[in-house]
């Protein structure tokens, strides 16, 4: 009977474990939902930025690549998770990062309008622990979800072609996430 329960705990916790995976200290689910499919996480990597650590992110796609155009482009379910690791990251360097991010963005288009919409989503303090999911799909369009509450969403493949593009275009945020996101760090 030990033994049978030895078994037992050693499966579950096998498969618990197995369900997640460990980027730069920080655990994500190896799979997520949007719009009611399931996602695999393509890769995942560490934001730094003046050798500071800021955040940790993770992609998730239908079907993994290592191409960043066809994810950008891609009119499919799509999510980016992430987790503030720092409390250098607040919600007035987050809207500055973003503004930057957007200034630099080589793909899609997103307006003023939509820039600053996304910007609202996040009117209230961020801090080190926050978890902001950015999940894409077709029918919905960008869905922003912090620490498990919907913020909003903006509609368009457009936008989301500009928004992933901060993290996988040409002029990424930071080179070494883009690789790991992509799957190659």
């Amino acid at each position: 009977m030990k033994k049978l329960l030895f078994l037992f705990i050693s499966v579950t916790a096998f498969t618990a474990f197995s369900q997640t995976k460990i980027v730069a200290g920080v655990k994500f689910p190896t799979t997520t939902k949007v719009n009611g499919k399931t996602l695999e996480m393509n890769g995942g990597g560490l934001r730094e930025k003046y050798w500071i650590d800021l955040y940790v992110a993770g992609l998730y796609l239908e079907n993994k690549t290592s191409d960043a155009g066809k994810i950008i482009y891609a009119d499919d379910e799509q999510a980016i998770h992430i987790k503030i690791i720092s409390g250098s990251v607040t919600r007035e360097r987050f809207v500055e990062s973003v503004k930057e991010g957007f200034g630099n963005a080589n793909h899609g288009k997103a307006t003023a309008e939509q820039i600053k919409k996304f910007i609202g989503f996040f009117n209230e303090d961020i801090k080190e622990g926050d978890r902001i999911n950015l999940e894409y799909s077709p029918k919905e369009g960008l869905i922003v979800i912090k620490n498990g509450t919907e913020k909003g969403k903006i509609e368009g493949i457009e936008f989301k072609k500009a928004l992933f593009s901060i993290w996988l275009g040409s002029t990424p945020a930071d080179s070494t996430l883009k690789k790991g996101m992509l799957g190659k760090g």
